[in-house]
């Protein structure tokens, strides 16, 4: 995948009506703080596109990013940030079931989960989710600059674990650091693209 343009096209807060967007998207989930935006600007070879809130819990959105007018990346709020009240996390909750649920164009959805950490309780119910809404999540988990190499497949098999995944979950481990990782995700993406233009020929 060679990224030529990038757009934030929409930003729908919890009264937003979702976009009918005429490309396929791919959903990012994660709590705050587990690297989504960074992931998501290092897809896109854009430093600082998608922005971290300087005061997580005040301005949560579901934003859709137009990749060179063939698909979205959709951020999804980060769930999970203590000191946001119930009645806050509630409503983050609502906007992304409404989303998982409602959209006509999602084809699949990417959990983070960072690596260092045994899933929380809200990765877990997150993970859940997901798959209640049809989907089979891609796990990736970032942070992978923080452990030593040796370390990496004993964590993979934590989170593994910890999710209590299918079996054939894809997991790969992310370093927005040196990019590892991105091209595996690029694979992915492109193998959902190429399978639409078979559909679309036949």
């Amino acid at each position: 995948m060679i990224i030529k343009n990038v757009n934030l096209e929409t930003v729908c807060g919890i009264t937003s009506k979702l976009p009918d967007n005429p490309y396929m998207e791919f959903a990012f989930a994660g709590k705050s703080n587990v690297g989504k935006s960074s992931l998501i600007n290092g897809l896109m070879n854009r430093k600082a596109l998608a922005r971290t809130s300087a005061q997580p819990g005040k301005t949560q959105t579901i934003n859709f990013y137009n990749i060179n007018d063939a698909l979205y990346f959709v951020d999804l709020p980060g769930y999970g940030y203590a000191k946001a009240n119930e009645e806050v996390k509630a409503k983050w909750g609502k906007m992304i079931e409404n989303y998982l649920h409602k959209s006509k164009q999602l084809k699949a959805v990417f959990l983070l989960i960072d690596i260092r950490h045994e899933p929380s309780g809200n990765d877990r119910l997150m993970y859940d989710w997901i798959l209640k809404q049809g989907f089979q999540p891609i796990i990736i988990a970032t942070k992978l600059d923080k452990i030593n190499r040796s370390q990496v497949q004993k964590h993979v098999k934590m989170i593994r674990e910890g999710l209590k995944v299918k079996s054939g979950t894809i997991v790969i481990p992310y370093s927005a650091q040196t990019k590892q990782g991105r091209d595996e995700i690029y694979e992915l993406i492109d193998s959902y693209l190429e399978d639409e233009a078979e559909k679309t020929e036949v």
